[in-house]
């Protein structure tokens, strides 16, 4: 049995996309805390694990030829596994808990990944079939090491994108059929279809691109927690790509992957017909059902417009109103203050910035506002206090 938490020291590779981390994991480990989008591992008895979930992507035979190619004496798999941790299953959403998300650290100048639980937060980018086959091989494998290379909060839409650039461009796998694994066509698909995450990636791209965007060029993909030290100055900020698409989503959706799921059905829906399949209370989701995906960018736009102009203008570099629990934390504040913004049928950056003013003079160097989910909480507390909108416990 694995003793939790598992530490193993790591080789950072950096690549256009975005950092990744290389190691080794034995193949036990692996199955208690990864899943992938159709099938996970569960223990059953002693060393023996059954797998559970929609079985429609996996090939049973294929599984059991690598089983037993597993249980052989000269089994090796040199190629290595791809895996995006911190990623919830259930919802859809990065896991934000301190205490069950993978960290990377560094240890005298080597990245150490730390794993703290048995929680399946990694999702399976590449390799089900591999991992999965040991399911079906002698339990004396379990020990096997396997190479991983690893992404931290890498958002659904950019698994998919690295899935299918790796199985159609390596393997003669079809393009499209790649992307529905995941819940997405590589081809552009009408606006109506779009899933909550897909609009939530859509805009945080195209407000990454903009010229004039309040926040060009500061979205990267890139662990929260990353092994270079934070040493960027107020002008130099940046924020991770998976923090500013959950924002994003939990305006639209409290669990895009019921959404995908029901999208991607035997018959496509388009986003309308979620209004039928269940309720959500989030603050833009009539927005998103009605595809009034500008009104719903104009909105996100003039907010981080205002919070450029009242919090980001001449920010300290040790003031975490810059780092990603307080983008979090202002992107909190968002879905608070949407009903006011829908109700005064006023998007503009004035009026945004009228509803922040009494919050600009806060202090966010303080030592209760720290890089945790506790100061996230802290950040969106003191602002909402400031703001004289009621704080939730």
């Amino acid at each position: 049995m694995i003793k939790f938490p598992f530490s193993a020291p790591a080789i950072q590779v950096q690549q256009p996309m975005g950092p990744f981390y290389v190691t080794v994991l034995p193949a036990e480990l692996l199955l208690d805390t990864c899943f992938s989008d159709k099938l996970r591992a569960t223990r059953a008895n002693g060393d023996a694990y059954e797998l559970s979930g929609n079985q429609r992507a996996i090939d049973t035979d294929r599984l059991n030829a690598i089983g037993s190619y597993i249980s052989r004496g000269d089994a090796a798999f040199p190629n290595s596994l791809i895996l995006a941790a911190n990623y919830r299953n259930e919802d859809g959403f990065i896991e934000e808990d301190a205490e069950l998300r993978w960290s990377i650290t560094d240890t005298n100048g080597t990245p150490l990944i730390t794993i703290p639980s048995p929680k399946q937060l990694a999702s399976i980018v590449d390799g089900q079939h591999r991992l999965f086959g040991f399911t079906r091989a002698s339990a004396a494998r379990l020990d096997m090491s396997l190479v991983c290379s690893v992404y931290f909060d890498l958002p659904r839409p950019f698994q998919a994108q690295l899935f299918a650039t790796i199985n159609s461009t390596q393997k003669r796998v079809d393009r499209s059929l790649t992307y529905e694994l995941f819940g997405y066509n590589i081809v552009e698909e009408d606006a109506p279809y779009w899933s909550p995450d897909k609009l939530a990636v859509f805009m945080a791209r195209k407000l990454n691109m903009q010229v004039d965007s309040p926040i060009n060029g500061r979205i990267t993909i890139s662990p929260e927690n990353e092994f270079i030290p934070d040493n960027r100055d107020a002008e130099g900020w940046h924020v991770s790509m998976a923090a500013i698409v959950d924002g994003f989503i939990r305006l639209i959706s409290s669990n895009p992957i019921k959404d995908s799921n029901a999208l991607f059905d035997r018959k496509r829906k388009v986003r309308s017909e979620l209004r039928d399949l269940r309720k959500d209370g989030s603050p833009l989701r009539e927005l998103y059902l009605d595809n009034n995906d500008d009104l719903i960018f104009t909105i996100v736009r003039n907010y981080l417009g205002a919070c450029r102009i009242l919090f980001w203008q001449n920010p300290r570099p040790d003031s975490f109103i810059t780092r990603t629990v307080g983008i979090q934390a202002l992107l909190d504040v968002l879905r608070l203050l949407a009903p006011k913004i829908l109700e005064s049928r006023d998007a503009s950056v004035d009026f945004m910035r009228s509803q922040l003013q009494n919050a600009s003079g806060l202090d966010f160097t303080l030592d209760r506002f720290n890089a945790s989910g506790s100061g996230r909480i802290e950040i969106k507390r003191a602002i909402l206090t400031a703001i004289g909108i009621a704080v939730r416990t």
